[in-house]
């Protein structure tokens, strides 16, 4: 099995949106702040084309998208990034793309010149935070000042 990761298209947006809705229902994280209902996952390859030092990453198998994950700065810092929005299709899991999409983004980010990425998720999303921890992510006690997703239970951060 081959697997390709590039920028987001306007054409995968949808794909998108439907994997980040499926695992926020997954793991407990659907209604309002989750997902569909952020205008940012409606259209993500326009989202991260605008904003400065961010991009959004696509995993496809056989030309078929099965994940994503991307990075932007942190309440506009130019320091610290955000791993954001990095899912996969539960049948994409466990095959090492993770880990692959995982070092994408931090590369992306280390290329533009940050020094920290923080990332928060969910303490059900177990495998996620097992990949984070092997990725070299510590846990911090508390967000960092200036997140906006307040659902969120578990935070972590890593030197670049």
């Amino acid at each position: 099995m081959s697997y390709r990761i590039s920028e987001i298209r306007p054409a995968d947006d949808e794909t998108i949106c439907a994997i980040i809705k499926n695992a926020g229902i997954e793991h407990g994280a659907s209604g309002e702040g989750f997902g569909p209902s952020d205008p940012e996952v409606q259209c993500m390859s326009s989202h991260y084309k605008q904003q400065n030092h961010s991009r959004y990453f696509v995993v496809t198998i056989d030309g078929r998208v099965v994940g994503g994950g991307g990075i932007a700065p942190f309440n506009e810092s130019s320091e610290i990034c955000e791993l954001r929005k990095l899912f996969l299709q539960p049948e994409s899991r466990g095959l090492g793309i993770g880990k692959a999409l995982t070092e994408q983004c931090l590369d992306y980010a280390k290329s533009q010149g940050y020094l920290q990425c923080y990332l928060d998720t969910l303490s059900s999303m177990k495998p996620a935070i097992k990949l984070y921890e092997n990725a070299g992510f510590r846990h911090l006690p508390h967000p960092l000042a200036g997140t906006i997703h307040g659902g969120c239970d578990i935070w972590m951060i890593k030197e670049l």
